[in-house]
């Protein structure tokens, strides 16, 4: 079974947005979305899919990672354009009743419902979307497979322990607020100059956390006859570890052989740690590779990924590739494009500033 995988470029800002299609011509083909980008991103997806996997009127399977713009706003043009077999998301306002002690003030559930589906209103225009078009909706919690993905990370249980912290719920009694103090120590850390060798890196045990809602984000894992995918949206530490951890219960924690650098290469999303667990340890200078890393970057965003975060994949046998205005793609068993063209890895770089 052949497989591929396309990055597409999202604007000028970061984003995700990403085709996949496996199977053959003889058989037939699987097509997913994974997250959308931005509005202008629908039809840039729309375009890629009716060039290079056949013009289909069906893709069977969209998958919204998490809530946050950036991911949701294109797919509303993808599934109004396309006929679905599922859309994959998690929609918080759905747990109103099992959360609703979290929260400050006299909520009715239907109340807090409300009010949390009013903060997201993309996801709110998908959903009724999706329903108009009769496409069938599913939560995606941890051991549900989508397709050839397995997904790793949420649980439900955790899920539901991270809605009352996102930015855009009502205030909860378990939102953190970010100090002043902390604030300051990241202008700070953006200023600073880094020096790194192969065998010292930057990369912390223990950044500052990442939103709650970056933790939310739906991670999976593919098999493709032996090769496998890791996508990992937005995660941050946190969920990438649970995933890992899930992976193992399942047998299936070994070193990918496609991997999707978190959350843009930003340096809170990863840790040596996590890091370890999912790509193996710290490989000697020159040594094989033991896979591929595709990272979602804007096209006025020169500072992702953070070097730190590409300098430490390479160093576990990833190079990292990213988009430099035009899409990248992953291939085996896949015919040839003629638009194709090689691209370089972002090499390992020994001194810069953040």
């Amino acid at each position: 079974m052949g497989y591929e995988i396309d990055f597409l470029p999202v604007g000028d800002s970061n984003g995700d947005a990403i085709c996949v299609r496996h199977g053959d011509a003889l058989t037939g083909y699987t097509i997913y979305v994974v997250d959308g980008g931005y509005v202008p991103t629908g039809q840039a997806i729309i375009d890629h899919i009716n060039a290079f996997y056949g013009a289909p009127t069906f893709i069977n399977h969209v998958v919204l990672s998490h809530a946050d713009n950036d991911h949701v706003a294109g797919l509303i043009s993808v599934v109004e354009h396309f006929n679905v077999g599922t859309l994959w998301m998690n929609r918080p306002w759905r747990f109103a009743a099992e959360i609703i002690d979290a929260f400050h003030g006299n909520y009715t559930i239907d109340g807090l419902s409300n009010a949390i589906r009013d903060a997201y209103p993309l996801l709110a225009i998908l959903e009724d979307l999706a329903t108009s078009k009769g496409i069938q909706i599913n939560d995606a919690f941890a051991y549900q497979q989508i397709g050839a993905f397995t997904v790793l990370a949420p649980t439900r249980e955790r899920y539901l322990e991270l809605i009352p912290q996102f930015d855009r719920t009502p205030a909860s009694y378990v939102k953190p607020v970010k100090g002043i103090l902390a604030k300051i120590g990241d202008a700070i850390k953006e200023l600073a100059h880094y020096l790194e060798t192969w065998g010292t890196e930057a990369l912390e045990e223990n950044p500052a956390p990442t939103s709650a809602s970056n933790e939310s984000s739906i991670v999976q894992l593919a098999d493709f006859n032996g090769y496998t995918a890791l996508l990992t949206a937005d995660a941050g530490p946190d969920a990438l570890a649970r995933a890992a951890n899930n992976a193992a219960l399942l047998g299936r924690l070994s070193s990918p052989s496609f991997v999707q650098v978190p959350h843009h290469g930003s340096r809170r999303n990863v840790t040596p740690a996590v890091l370890n667990s999912w790509l193996g340890n710290v490989l000697p200078v020159g040594a094989a590779i033991r896979g591929t890393a595709f990272c979602s970057v804007g096209n006025n965003k020169p500072e992702y990924p953070k070097l730190r975060v590409s300098n430490a994949f390479l160093r576990r046998g990833y190079p990292v590739y990213k988009p430099d205005g035009c899409w990248i793609w992953h291939r085996r068993g896949m015919p040839d494009r003629a638009e194709a063209k090689a691209i370089s890895p972002i090499a390992f770089t020994t001194s810069y500033k953040e």
